[in-house]
This record gives C-alpha cells, sequence and structure tokens, in this order.
C-alpha cells in the first residue's frame, strides 16, 4: 500500500488516455454483468422449485410437445395443489407478421391464478361465457387502439382451422392491466377461450401445452413438483414440474444455445478489451523508461518494477471494472423490475462479482505481462542513455 501514490500518479500520467482506457474496461464488465446475469438465469432456472407458489408443467423431453389434458384432474386431486389451469401456444399474427406478440388459448380460470393482472368481474365472466372471447392487456389495446366489443382477426401460423383455413377472429370482452405499474410489459399478451381453440383446431385436439399450479402452500412446493411428474413417469408423456423462471428460460432457449451465444460475445469483448489495454500499458511503459531507471538506480529491485507494473495493469482493469458491475448491476436491477420473469435475469450478485473480480486481475496480469518484463529487464545504463 506504501506505493499505491506511486501507482496512482504513472497510471494518470496521461489522463486522457487512460480516461478512455477506464471507460472501454468499463463497457467491458457493464456488458458482462448484463450477459452473465441471463447465462446465470438460464443456468439455475431449472435447480429448485422451492419456496414459489405457483409452478408450471410441461413436457420432459421439449416444452414444445403437448401433454394430454386427461392430466388434469390426475393433477387436481394431489395434496398441496390449489388450483390448477392450463393453456397452448398460439402463435397468431395480427394484420402483418410484424404484428407479433403473445397469443395462448386458455382455460376458463387461467386469469384466477394471476391475481397480479386486474380484470373486472363483469369482464371475467363475460370471457368464461363467450365462446370466442379475447382478453387482451391494456398496453397492447392501446397499441392497436383496440375497444370492448372489437373484432380481432389472427392469422394462424400453428394451428389452422378445421373449417375456415388460417383465419381466425375473437371477440374482445376484457382488457386487464397490471396491478404494479412496473410490470407494464405483462399487458402486451392476448388470452382466448381454449375450448373454442379445441373445438376448432385442425389436429391436436384434447391436448394442452402446459398446466399452470398454484400451491396451497409454498413449503410444499417441490413437494407438489415432484408428486406432479410422478404421474407420469414411464409413460409416452413424462412431465417436468418447474418455476416460471425457468419456463420462460426455455421459451427463449428455442432460438439458440444462449450460453454459446453469451461466451462468443463475452470472448469477442475481453479480446478485443486485451489488445486495446495491453497497447495502453505498453505505451505507458515506454514512454517512462528513464523513470524506472531512475527507480532502480535508487534501490529498486528488478522485482519490484515487476510488481510496479503488473500492479498498475491490474488497478487500472480492477477500477473500470468494478464500476462497470456496479452499473450492470443497477441496470438488472431496473430490468427485472420492468419486466418481471419476461427476461430471465439474475441480480448481479455475489457469483457474478466473483466472476468479475477473478477475470479482473487475470486480463490485468495478462495485459501488463509484457511490459512488466521489459520494465524488469531494463538496464539502467541502456535507458539513462536513451538506448
Amino acid at each position: 500500500m506504501k506505493y499505491l501514490q506511486l501507482i496512482w500518479t504513472a497510471m494518470f500520467r496521461r489522463k486522457t488516455r487512460t480516461i478512455f482506457t477506464l471507460l472501454s474496461v468499463l463497457a467491458a464488465f457493464l456488458l458482462f454483468g448484463l450477459l452473465d446475469s441471463v447465462r446465470s438465469a438460464f443456468a439455475n432456472a431449472a435447480s429448485s422449485v422451492a419456496g414459489v407458489d405457483r409452478l408450471v408443467t410441461v413436457s420432459r423431453i421439449s416444452f414444445t410437445l403437448p401433454l394430454p389434458k386427461s392430466l388434469l384432474p390426475r393433477i387436481q386431486a394431489l395434496p398441496g395443489v390449489a388450483q390448477v389451469t392450463y393453456a397452448n401456444w398460439f402463435g397468431g399474427v395480427y394484420q402483418d407478421p410484424k404484428n407479433f406478440f403473445a397469443n395462448e388459448a386458455v382455460a376458463d380460470n387461467f386469469l384466477d391464478l394471476y391475481p397480479e393482472w386486474l380484470l373486472s368481474a363483469a369482464e371475467r365472466t363475460a370471457f368464461r361465457n363467450t365462446r370466442t372471447g379475447a382478453v387482451v392487456g391494456e398496453s397492447l389495446a392501446e397499441k392497436y387502439h383496440w375497444k370492448l366489443g372489437d373484432k380481432i382477426p389472427l392469422q394462424a401460423t400453428i394451428y389452422p382451422q378445421k373449417v375456415g383455413g388460417n383465419a381466425w377472429a375473437f371477440d374482445l370482452v376484457g382488457i386487464y392491466r397490471a396491478a404494479d405499474p412496473k410490470r407494464k410489459s405483462q399487458e402486451n399478451a392476448l388470452f382466448f377461450n381454449w375450448d373454442y381453440f379445441d373445438e376448432a383446431r385442425a389436429f391436436g385436439n384434447g391436448n394442452v401445452g402446459w398446466y399452470v399450479l398454484k400451491v396451497s402452500d409454498r413449503e410444499l412446493a417441490q413437494q407438489v413438483a415432484q408428486a406432479v411428474d410422478a404421474l407420469s413417469t414411464n409413460s409416452d408423456h413424462e412431465t417436468k414440474t418447474q418455476t416460471e423462471q425457468a419456463f420462460n428460460a426455455a421459451f427463449v432457449s428455442q432460438f439458440g444455445d444462449i450460453g454459446l451465444i453469451v461466451g462468443a460475445i463475452m470472448g469477442a469483448v475481453f479480446f478485443t478489451l486485451i489488445l486495446l489495454t495491453g497497447n495502453t500499458m505498453a505505451q505507458a511503459v515506454r514512454e517512462r523508461i528513464p523513470e524506472l531507471a531512475v527507480l532502480k538506480t535508487i534501490g529498486f529491485s528488478n522485482h519490484s518494477v515487476l510488481a510496479l507494473v503488473l500492479a498498475e495493469s491490474v488497478l487500472l482493469i480492477v477500477l473500470g471494472g468494478a464500476i462497470g458491475l456496479a452499473l450492470a448491476g443497477v441496470v438488472v436491477d431496473a430490468v427485472r423490475a420492468a419486466v418481471g420473469t419476461g427476461v430471465p435475469m439474475t441480480r448481479v450478485g455475489g457469483a457474478i462479482w466473483l466472476r468479475g473480480a477473478g477475470l479482473m486481475v487475470l486480463i490485468g496480469l495478462i495485459v501488463g505481462a509484457l511490459p512488466a518484463r521489459r520494465g524488469m529487464r531494463l538496464r539502467i545504463v541502456d535507458a539513462l542513455a536513451g538506448r
């Protein structure tokens, strides 16, 4: 610590260059914090269901495979299960393929399991009693200027009708809104009557996409999940019961290997960072060759000079990296508050900080290795002579 002032002064000898380098390091570790938060969410999504009161049951093979509706009464009869509902992804588009939003066929009690979505009693009744009824989120209704009583046509991309082809039409009977204003992103979905969907679709009748369970006690969540999955053991429709976060993660995973994508991006970012900061450190040491020679003249050993240059390199990376990770924590918390489980992300906690700190030190040592070696092997006479 007694050499900290010396290291700090050397690092800010060229303030402009150092500041821009710090900004580059900050941006790299801000990106690392955001991407590692997503990667961690996908890695941990299926770990445990303990402590949650709402579970999702999907096919163990793939969440895109259907499950028989005959599982419903068996799940309802399990101890610890308070309510059960089911849904099926529809995948329709509105007027233009660019107008894509979540749309699902759901049971008439589906919205009852989501008390955080506010819908009047009259609209709930209308949804149950209207065969072609649909409910949409307030944000989605505002986007397309929909109002109660409107007909909403959707073009099917997966399920054509037995009669009528890909053209489906629904009657808007309810508009829900999120109780928490920070969860407005949950208002971008359309739900319609599953019975109508199952009667009219050309294939897949009698099957559902997934089940949603509400447990009577959060402490029983793990036990309930195991009991549900045991119902279909050794059958052709084995299930996997998981949290909503895991379900959302599985949905996003269908578009690619998230871990591989994140790893490739971070590899490219850190490779570029090493080149940039390595060049900065090489220039800094080259400009201070006479000063390093003076340090050796007054008693600094070769290893002391090596340590000073490496410490400067590590401090440069750690300073920018710590600020970047702190900003990533703020951004992740804001995103989680805004979209909830819609985008799987974990908080930037101790595990991410530990990985980040390790990368900071490692990168600092890598970029400082060659300049530090040059300083250590420096001959006083040659340096003072300008050779």
